[in-house]
């Protein structure tokens, strides 16, 4: 897991208010990747690219990244530390990827030693949503909990819902997630509003997504891989090139991590920090609602 591994906390550091033109240039409000479009047509459109990926989604994931998502998933559950009886909200999570790592670690701490009636209560009150504003992730997630044994598993909650305006009431989740999805949102300001909104006092906020490379000659390498190699890959393995380039070209869209985490910190969070991986390959951002 220590492939380029580095923290930086913020801490509780009050940010500048980003500027208009900041906000829209991060917020995706007109661009669908390095095009330009309006708010209705970006939402339609990155629709119309999960639907098409949704059956390969997972197996273009181990492609793309050499199998390495799932280390960077298990370490963003590790940093959750899910606990038996809560309540968690993995967002944009439809495949149920991380859903069933957070399944699998509370199952873990409910093996260690507690009293079988403590168990079942805890069991009963443990709640996963997944919720995924595109019904066709849904579905594959579904399907995959059934093939793993989750299909009558009650703490799963498949959910179709925006993130921007989300259907849960406020101060009702332990833990929220969101993997390698904030970047396809018209208003990352708005998923992060929510996020905070529905998320109790003292629960936390963690955000894996694919970022910038500081390193000049890794990037150089990393560009070449991501433009000339990833569509390739999405072209012979799922037969939809245009929507692996889009992928690629909405990473670099994406606000680099110190912008990232200034927005978090706009949103209400506190102790907003980030952890790089593979050098900036990914990142994983944090915070506290306080």
């Amino acid at each position: 897991m220590a492939l380029g591994t580095v923290t930086k906390s913020l801490g509780n550091k009050l940010f500048p208010a980003l500027s208009s033109t900041s906000r829209l240039l991060h917020s995706h409000a007109t661009s669908f990747g390095f095009k330009h479009v309006n708010e209705e047509e970006k939402a339609r459109m990155v629709g119309n690219v999960f639907t098409s990926v949704a059956a390969s989604y997972d197996t273009m994931n181990d492609l793309m990244s050499a199998g390495l998502h799932r280390l960077w998933k298990e370490r963003l559950v590790s940093m959750l530390n899910p606990f038996p009886g809560m309540k968690h909200l993995d967002v944009a999570g439809g495949t149920g990827d991380v859903a069933f790592r957070i399944l699998d670690n509370i199952n873990k701490v409910k093996q260690r030693g507690l009293p079988d009636a403590f168990k079942d209560s805890l069991e009963s009150e443990t709640q996963i949503y997944v919720c995924d504003i595109n019904p066709n992730m849904l579905n594959v997630g579904k399907q995959r909990a059934t093939e793993k044994g989750y299909g009558e598993e009650g703490s799963l909650v498949w959910v179709e819902g925006n993130a921007e305006s989300l259907s849960f009431q406020n101060d009702s989740m332990d833990g929220y997630t969101i993997a390698f999805g904030i970047r396809n949102v018209t208003h990352i300001e708005k998923v992060l509003s929510e996020a905070h909104r529905v998320l109790k006092p003292g629960g936390r906020f963690l955000c894996l997504e694919l970022s910038h490379v500081s390193l000049p000659i890794f990037k150089e390498l990393y560009d070449l891989y991501s433009f000339s190699v990833i569509p390739r890959i999405g072209e012979m393995v799922a037969g939809d090139r245009d929507s692996y380039q889009y992928l690629v070209e909405s990473i670099r869209r994406f606000p680099p991590q110190e912008k990232f985490a200034s927005m978090i910190a706009d949103a209400g969070f506190q102790k907003v920090e980030y952890e790089n991986l593979v050098g900036g390959v990914v990142a994983i951002h944090s915070g506290l609602k306080i």
